[in-house]
């Protein structure tokens, strides 16, 4: 067995050891999942608003120049909803919970490393179908192609293929997520879901994500420095 076989190994028991019997690619609680949806909704559709408003002054200033279009970029905002879309995804997808997690990092990555491509409302609905798509390649042993998740999310199979590559450049190519990195976004996910929406009792209060959502797929990768950016 290579070092790096014996790597993964060990992450992937580590994980088993932590989720506590949880089996892979389980569903261990979709009310769970419905608010994660939910809440990434409402934090994609503040940050698009922000960004259309910064957007909308820029272009009556000279710093316009210092954002580019770029293929995630439509010509008009989608009639559907970001809501509305992701939840498409989430029921079409088919992939493991902990993608829709991985697929936040991943946004957060691209919006660090691509400062001059800001999420917004011409552009949130490529990068999610994208983010979604590049994290069930990456995490889930099956996985649907291209050619599905462009009729999921309502574009060609070229333009899917085109968004991917770029998805990939935009952030060089780093798609390892650590146990760490992802119990440190679940936190966040669910600090702020309490926040928004308090629980009715205590039990629920002390439900972990990062228990209820299966990371079951992770290479060693130091990602202990990353910065979470994408918030309002």
């Amino acid at each position: 067995m290579s070092a790096t076989e014996t790597q993964f190994s060990s992450e992937r028991n580590q994980i088993e050891d932590q989720n506590q019997g949880f089996k892979m690619g389980e569903i261990e609680n979709p009310e769970v999942m419905t608010r994660v949806i939910n809440f990434l909704s409402s934090l994609l559709e503040r940050v698009a608003e922000s960004n259309d408003m910064n957007r909308h002054f820029d272009s009556l200033s000279a710093s316009s120049s210092s954002s580019k279009v770029s293929v995630f970029h439509g010509l008009t905002r989608p009639n559907i909803t970001i809501q509305s879309y992701l939840e498409r995804i989430f029921k079409y997808a088919n992939c493991s919970p902990s993608c829709f997690v991985i697929a936040y990092v991943y946004l957060d990555r691209f919006a660090q490393k691509q400062p001059s491509l800001p999420i917004n409302s011409f552009n949130v609905h490529r990068l999610l179908i994208t983010s979604v798509m590049v994290a069930a390649k990456f995490m889930d042993d099956l996985y649907y192609n291209n050619a599905y998740y462009a009729k999921v999310g309502g574009i060609s199979t070229i333009e899917m293929n085109y968004l991917e590559v770029d998805f990939l450049f935009g952030l060089s190519f780093h798609l390892n997520v650590t146990p760490n990195t992802f119990h440190t976004y679940c936190s966040y996910l669910q600090r702020e879901m309490l926040m928004e929406s308090p629980p009715l009792n205590l039990a629920e209060s002390s439900l972990s994500l990062s228990r209820s959502l299966k990371l079951h797929c992770c290479f060693n990768d130091d990602d202990s420095t990353h910065q979470q950016q994408l918030t309002v």
